[in-house]
C-alpha cells in the first residue's frame, strides 16, 4: 500500500503538531456542549485538523495561498480520483532529464539541487496544464503533494529567508501523493483573520497568530510562488517577490491588531496560544505583544484561565531559550 504524506510532516515555523493533544486535552476538559470551531490563523491546519472529528462545523482560516491549497487537499468536501493521481505521480517519476525552467533558472543551485529545481519546475508547468482535466481538488492534492515532497529536500533550515551557501547533497526527488479526505463538516477561507472574525460565528475560535516580525508570506514565499505560479520579478539574494500579504501581527500595531480581532469575534469561547521567546537573543524572534497584554484583552471580555506546558519550539535562528513554555489562555465570554 502507497504511503502519503501526513498533514502535520512539513517543517513550519512555529508549528503546533507536538502540543495538539494538549492543547485539545485542555479545550476538551474545560469547554463543553461546543459544536463550532473555528482555526482562525491555521497555519499547517494540524489543531484543526484535531478538531475535524470533534465538531459539528470546524473553519479553517489562514492568509497564505499556499496554506490555501493545503487545505483545500487535506479537508475540502469535494470529489477526488486517487487511482487518477497516482497515475499521474507515476508519469511525473519516471527518470528522465528534466529541461530548464522558470523555477530552475530562479532556485535551482540556490533553494535546491539543479536537478531537484528542474523536476519541481517541469512538474508545477505539467499541473498547470492538467488543470481543465482535474477538479478544484485534484489540481490542490497535486500542489500539496508537491509542497510535501520538496519541504525536506529545500537547502535551508525550515524557511526561505535564505539558502544554506554549500551544496545540498539531496539531488533527486520523488513526488509522493498527500494523505487527502474530503469532509463535510469542514468551512476554508483565505481572509484578513480581522475581517473574517467580523463575518463568521463560532462556539470556540482558537488564536495562534504570528507573534515575532517574521512575516510568513516572505518566509514561506518560494511555496506562494509555486502555487500560484504567477512568474513574477525576483528580487535579491533570497530571490524573493514584493511583499504581500504582510501581517499587523509581526509589526508594532500587532497588539492593537489582537484587541480588535478578540473584541470582534462572535464566539463564546477565545482559546489563544502563546509562547514566550519575549526574551529571545534574535531581535526579529522577540514577540511583538507581551503575555501581560494578552491576559488583559482576554481578561476584559470574562474569565480567564491560563495554561502552560514545557515546549522546544521549531525554530531557525538564534533564538535559544532555556526555559521554553507555551502559554494556554481560555477566555469564557461573558
Amino acid at each position: 500500500m502507497a504511503e502519503y504524506y501526513k498533514i502535520e510532516s512539513r517543517r513550519y515555523i512555529g508549528n503546533k503538531t507536538k502540543l495538539n493533544k494538549w492543547i485539545m486535552q485542555i479545550i476538551h476538559e474545560n469547554i463543553l456542549n461546543a459544536e463550532t470551531f473555528c482555526d482562525i490563523f491555521a497555519g499547517t491546519g494540524t489543531v484543526a485538523n484535531q478538531a475535524v472529528p470533534l465538531y459539528k462545523k470546524v473553519i479553517i482560516n489562514d492568509l497564505l495561498f499556499s496554506n490555501q491549497a493545503i487545505y483545500g487537499a487535506f479537508f475540502a468536501h469535494e470529489d477526488f480520483d486517487f487511482e487518477k493521481l497516482q497515475a499521474i505521480v507515476d508519469e511525473f517519476n519516471i527518470a528522465g532529464n528534466y529541461p530548464d525552467n522558470w523555477f530552475s533558472e530562479n532556485y535551482g543551485g540556490k533553494y535546491f539541487a539543479l536537478p531537484v529545481a528542474q523536476k519541481i519546475g517541469y512538474i508545477r508547468e505539467q499541473i498547470e496544464l492538467l488543470k481543465s482535466q482535474l477538479t478544484n481538488k485534484e489540481y490542490n492534492i497535486l500542489l500539496a503533494s508537491l509542497i510535501y515532497s520538496i519541504d525536506r529536500l529545500a537547502n535551508t533550515v525550515g524557511h526561505f529567508e535564505a539558502y544554506i551557501k554549500k551544496p545540498t547533497d539531496k539531488t533527486t526527488m520523488q513526488l509522493q501523493l498527500v494523505d487527502a479526505h474530503s469532509y463535510e463538516n469542514v468551512e476554508i477561507h483565505r481572509s484578513d483573520a480581522n475581517q473574517l472574525a467580523r463575518r463568521i460565528q463560532a462556539d470556540i475560535v482558537y488564536i495562534d497568530p504570528p507573534y515575532n516580525s517574521r512575516q510568513y508570506s516572505r518566509f514561506y514565499h518560494v511555496y506562494e510562488t509555486l502555487v500560484k505560479w504567477d512568474k513574477p520579478e525576483l528580487f535579491g539574494v533570497a530571490r524573493k517577490p514584493i511583499p504581500e500579504n504582510l501581517s499587523e501581527y509581526c509589526s508594532s500595531r500587532a497588539f492593537d491588531a489582537f484587541k480588535d480581532l478578540v473584541n470582534h469575534l462572535q464566539t463564546k469561547y477565545i482559546v489563544v496560544s502563546y509562547n514566550n521567546t519575549y526574551n529571545s537573543r534574535s531581535k526579529s524572534s522577540q514577540n511583538k505583544i507581551t503575555l501581560e497584554e494578552i491576559e488583559s484583552a482576554l481578561s476584559a471580555l470574562g474569565e480567564t484561565k491560563v495554561f502552560t506546558q514545557k515546549y522546544n519550539a521549531f525554530n531557525a535562528g538564534k533564538t535559544n531559550l532555556a526555559d521554553h513554555k507555551e502559554y494556554l489562555f481560555l477566555t469564557k465570554v461573558n
